[in-house]
Order: structure tokens, then C-alpha cells, then sequence
């Protein structure tokens, strides 16, 4: 029934494969750091655009809470008008009070990944984050190493780490903020800690503080609550998906501001020669 074939042959094709794409992508426009909401969102809206976006997950799944909501129950919360990205992505929802809209958490997130993978996104997952590529006063990509090597006893792990190139960072790791912390350690920036609850607040400011909070690095999703010391927001999912919106319009328009820069430099480099 099945096409005969060698186990050499199918290990040829994965090997060929990953390396093959895998090299491709060592220098892309954007690296998204994080494979939750915010994050699959950013990396859909850039795909869309046409930028080689690449995103890095430590865990062998994608979509981090989008999988199952509060208390280990998955059905999904979303305040309006959150419906419109819902409607753009095609998850399916119903509204169960005037502007909450309730989605099942599987299918739910199962859409938004495929959907990025359909626009174009590439997925390193079972990768963690270890550092910036930091040059020029500014974050210019990621240090990146499998993540079972953080895992073993630090006495046999000697694995050096990979780095890969980018033109933006998007930090969408959580509460944790992996990328900002690495700067943080560095005495770069300062950050703030997440507060308490408070749904209302919470979710109109991570979408007003998304954006680049240093040279090369935008912020999206919960990290931004982590950065500023804003309120967490709990298991409802709008803010999330504005965030990601936003950070892909904000790595956008550093992409294209950088590209002017490049062509000015060039410009008078022509002229004065």
C-alpha cells in the first residue's frame, strides 16, 4: 500500500530538510522569540508583508496559553471587538454576554498556528532562547541552543549555543521576558515586574506600551506587563492579539526605517567617492 522505502532514506530527507531551511534562515528580518498568541499573531501579520520571519520556541508545541484558558479549562475569553481578528484568523466563537466572546481553546489555537504557517512563518521549537546577538548599541539577533541541553546537569553541558542574525527582535516570552532580561543582566535596561490583577487595565496597556523598547528589540503580549509593571490580565486573550498586531506594524516600520537609513548612507557615500 505504502511506498517502499529505506530507514536511511527517510533519515536522509529530515536531515536534508531541517538543515536546508534551517541555514536558510540564520539571517531573517525578524526573529519572534515565543510561540504563544502575541507572538504566532506578530509572526502572521509580518509573513503576510512578505518579511522571513522566524520563530523560536522552547517548548515541542506551539501556542503556550492559547491552548487551554484559566484554571485548566479550555474554553477561551476574548473582550470585542477582539471578534474582528477572530473572524480575520476564522476561529470560530460565540458570544455568551455583550462583547465577551468565548472560543474553544484547541481549535482555536490550532487556527492561529496553521494560519501563520500558512502566511509563511518558519518554527524552531524545542529551541530555547540563551542571549542576544548584541552590536552597535543595539539588539541584532538571538543566541539560540536546544532546549533538553538546558535541562541535563550543568556538568555535561558543555553545548555551545548557535546565533542567529535578524534585523528585529520581538520579545512575546510572557511574564518571563527572556529577551529584556538578558539586557537587564547586562545593566542595559530595567525592568519593572508584572502587578496584580486587573483585567480592565491591563489589557489596554500592554496593547498601548507593545512597541520597541530598545534599539532592535520590540516588546508584545505579557512581557510588556513585565516590562512597565503593569497588571496582569489572567486567562482572556484580546490584548494578546492586538499586542501582536502592533509589534508587527512597530518591526515593520523599523525594518523599512533602517532600509531608508541604508539607501541614504549609500547615497552619500556615491556622492562623496
Amino acid at each position: 500500500m505504502f511506498q517502499k522505502t529505506t530507514e536511511a532514506k527517510i533519515s536522509k530527507a529530515i536531515i536534508k530538510e531541517f538543515s536546508d531551511w534551517l541555514q536558510d534562515y540564520i539571517i531573517s528580518d525578524v526573529i519572534v522569540v515565543g510561540g504563544g498568541p502575541s507572538g504566532l499573531v506578530a509572526a502572521r501579520e509580518l509573513a503576510k508583508n512578505k518579511f522571513k520571519v522566524l520563530v523560536v520556541e522552547s517548548n515541542n508545541y506551539i501556542g503556550g496559553g492559547f491552548w487551554i484558558g484559566g484554571y485548566l479549562m479550555n474554553t477561551l475569553t476574548f473582550r470585542a471587538p477582539a471578534q474582528e481578528i477572530l473572524d480575520e484568523i476564522g476561529i470560530p466563537y460565540k458570544e455568551i454576554d455583550d462583547g465577551i466572546f468565548v472560543s474553544d481553546g484547541p481549535h482555536a489555537c490550532s487556527k492561529l498556528i496553521a494560519s501563520a504557517c500558512d502566511a509563511g512563518v518558519k518554527i524552531l521549537n524545542m529551541t530555547k532562547f540563551d542571549d542576544v546577538v548584541y552590536r552597535n548599541n543595539r539588539v541584532e539577533g538571538a543566541v539560540i541552543n536546544w532546549t533538553p541541553v538546558s535541562a541535563l546537569p550543568r556538568q555535561i553541558t558543555c553545548v555551545d549555543p548557535i546565533s542567529l542574525e535578524s534585523q528585529v527582535v520581538i520579545d512575546a516570552t510572557g511574564h518571563d521576558a527572556f529577551v529584556c532580561k538578558s539586557l537587564e543582566r547586562r545593566g542595559i535596561l530595567k525592568l519593572k515586574d508584572f502587578g496584580a490583577m486587573d483585567v480592565n487595565s491591563s489589557e489596554d496597556l500592554v496593547v498601548e506600551k507593545t512597541g520597541e523598547i530598545y534599539p532592535g528589540l520590540v516588546l508584545a503580549g505579557m512581557a510588556v506587563s513585565t516590562a512597565y509593571g503593569i497588571p496582569r490580565m489572567g486567562p482572556t486573550f484580546a490584548g494578546m492579539l492586538f499586542s501582536g498586531k502592533k509589534a508587527a506594524a512597530e518591526a515593520k516600520k523599523m525594518i523599512l526605517n533602517n532600509k531608508m537609513n541604508s539607501e541614504s548612507m549609500m547615497m552619500q557615500e556615491q556622492m562623496t567617492a
